[in-house]
């Protein structure tokens, strides 16, 4: 595959935060950017043309395919046929075969079996006796999920004893489910690579991920020793080769006491990763856009030690905690509402020592991923 220095125009499914990252990396490339999505405020607006209307409607994604030279996806939900509709007009990364199997859990569970990846045991359920089935085969505790949609916690219960097998029925029930085994892991992680269409491929350092209520809240990035790193490398890498993957791929992964165990994978640029716009020589995304238009990978090099702080619901007042050197806010814009994702903030340092006298200097602020991170680093 020869590079492409020459601009491009990329056109996205999604006008999301996510979106709007890659479109703002991506114009520093000299490329231009159109978006597809149902909400006329998507924050994707103000970097580039965004078209409204329902990601299925087929004059919308003819237009959206006339805009532009290649197409790509910021979240993993979006309709298949969709993509399809894209993809018999132009390019579209990354494959609709990893789109397929990240959107059921039951068939991403099965891939990563079959690839050799450690992971948890699962059975479906399909009915109550497929659940009283599974729960005796697996044991409490466990996790019933819902094979689609569901993200950020959503869509899924956590089983302790008998008594919450109907409860978990009443409440999900009426979807294709999954059950897995509660993994007793010693903390959340997570491994971002990018692979070119020439197949060179990149790795991001893993992060240590914090989620409060379900939600990411706090990424701490680099942070495991190079075994542990090389072991998430492998990992991915047999993900990325049996899709042939063009651009960016997270594996969401449980740190148990040194072997990690695979949760899920997202077939996109991830939250755990926005830290790498600054943290990073070149960021997560800004390496998609590279991955999906045939340029040379950048470098993901982490130039000093990095933590991103989630703003849910509302953002801080830094004041002037934002003339500090190392502290850089990203307001996506966004109308705000309870538990919606507003900005993030990463904080760089150069070792984990002065992150720690950083951090404490938002511990006024009282803000539940603020708390988290400096007890986290205590």
């Amino acid at each position: 595959m020869t590079h492409a220095p020459k601009p491009m125009k990329i056109a996205f499914l999604g006008g999301g935060q996510l979106a709007m990252m890659m479109a703002d990396a991506g114009q520093s490339l000299g490329d231009s950017f159109s978006f597809l999505d149902p909400n006329a405020d998507s924050c994707a607006g103000k970097s580039g043309e965004l078209l409204v209307a329902d990601y299925s409607d087929p004059e919308a994604l003819s237009q959206l395919a006339a805009s532009a030279d290649i197409a790509s996806y910021e979240f993993e939900n979006v309709a298949v046929d969709a993509v399809l509709q894209l993809q018999e007009k132009l390019p579209v990364y990354p494959s609709v075969d990893a789109l397929k199997a990240c959107q059921d859990r039951l068939e991403e569970k099965q891939l990563l079996q079959q690839l050799g990846i450690p992971l948890a045991d699962f059975a479906a359920v399909n009915s109550r006796i497929e659940l009283l089935a599974a729960i005796e085969k697996i044991g409490y505790p466990a996790v019933l999920k819902t094979r689609r949609m569901g993200y950020d916690g959503k869509g899924q219960m956590v089983l302790k004893v008998p008594e919450d097998l109907e409860r978990a029925w009443h409440k999900l029930g009426d979807y294709p489910l999954i059950l897995e085994a509660f993994v007793a892991f010693e903390n959340e992680c997570s491994m971002i690579a990018a692979r070119a269409q020439s197949g060179d491929t990149v790795y991001y350092s893993m992060s240590w991920n914090i989620h409060l209520q379900g939600v990411l809240a706090v990424s701490f990035s680099p942070w495991y020793s190079a075994s542990m790193q090389q072991q998430a490398e492998g990992l991915v890498k047999s993900i990325l080769e049996h899709f042939d993957y063009v651009g960016v791929l997270t594996l969401e992964l449980f740190n148990c006491g040194g072997h990690l165990v695979a949760n899920e994978i997202a077939p996109r640029v991830h939250n755990s990763g926005h830290l790498t716009i600054e943290g990073s020589t070149c960021s997560q995304f800004e390496n998609h856009i590279r991955a999906i238009s045939g340029r040379v990978l950048g470098s993901p090099q982490s130039k000093q030690v990095s933590v991103m702080l989630n703003w849910l619901g509302e953002i801080p007042k830094h004041g002037k905690l934002l003339v500090m050197p190392g502290i850089h806010l990203h307001d996506y814009g966004k109308q705000a509402r309870p538990g919606r994702k507003l900005g993030h903030t990463t904080v760089c340092a150069e070792n984990w020592d002065d992150m720690r006298r950083k951090l404490n200097a938002f511990s006024h602020l009282k803000n539940p991923a603020i708390q988290a991170a400096i007890a986290a680093l205590a």
